[in-house]
């Protein structure tokens, strides 16, 4: 069957004026997972990412290390959920103080209340998508990078926490919770491979860090 990995960004520059963009370290976790798979002779026959800033940055690092003529394509359905407009709808004003704060812990636990009052239309206000429709265009988007290739196929997609956790949830038929759960606890530059045919798709790995995983890079396991 053909492979697909997915990707979560490296670590973006959190508490930062602008998040949506690669640390320092968020590169170089890149970097290493582009050695990783090239060390292991992976090839890619198509490489996708989306949209955002940190999701392009991780896509080339990845793919610049392996000595790839690839470019990854974009595509919006593998956009993060729109973060700032769930918290605003969930704290209103409050929001601003709370991330201003810097304190990461009670930002965490304001993203995890306001994810599950998203996924139970819980939340006033205009937002720029529903649950269900966040789940929908994650199908598509998947199903777009998988889409004519031969049963060899190995297939890159670089996205976000929020969004692999949510298909990777979906696949495996799993509630709401479950896809928050996983969200919160996925690793910057983490990866999933599923395998898929025309058929079919099933999980094989999650939220793996071979990478990262030795004794002089464990200070590089990060969550932001």
């Amino acid at each position: 069957m053909a492979t697909l990995y997915l990707v979560r960004h490296g670590q973006a520059s959190f508490a930062a004026a602008n998040y949506d963009r690669l640390s320092s370290l968020g590169r170089q976790q890149s970097v290493w997972l582009g050695e990783y798979f090239a060390e292991r002779g992976i090839v890619f026959s198509r490489a996708v990412c989306g949209t955002l800033e940190r999701q392009r940055q991780t896509a080339r690092a990845i793919l610049e290390t392996m000595g790839s003529g690839l470019r990854a394509e974009e595509h919006p359905g593998w956009n993060e959920y729109s973060g700032e407009a769930l918290y605003q709808a969930y704290l209103g004003d409050e929001w601003a103080r709370a991330r201003a704060t810097g304190d990461v812990r009670a930002v965490y636990r304001t993203i995890k209340a306001a994810l599950e009052a998203w996924s139970e239309d819980r939340l006033q206000g205009p937002l720029p998508e529903t649950w269900r429709g966040f789940g929908e265009r994650i199908a598509a988007a998947t199903q777009s990078a998988c889409a004519g290739l031969p049963n060899d196929a190995i297939v890159l997609a670089t996205s976000s926490g929020g969004a692999i956790s949510r298909g990777v949830a979906d696949l495996l038929q799993a509630p709401a919770r479950a896809a928050i759960e996983l969200n919160l606890q996925f690793r910057n530059s983490g990866f999933c491979e599923i395998f898929f045919s025309q058929r079919s798709m099933r999980l094989v790995s999650m939220n793996c860090v071979p990478h990262l995983d030795r004794g002089d890079r464990r200070d590089a396991i990060t969550y932001s």
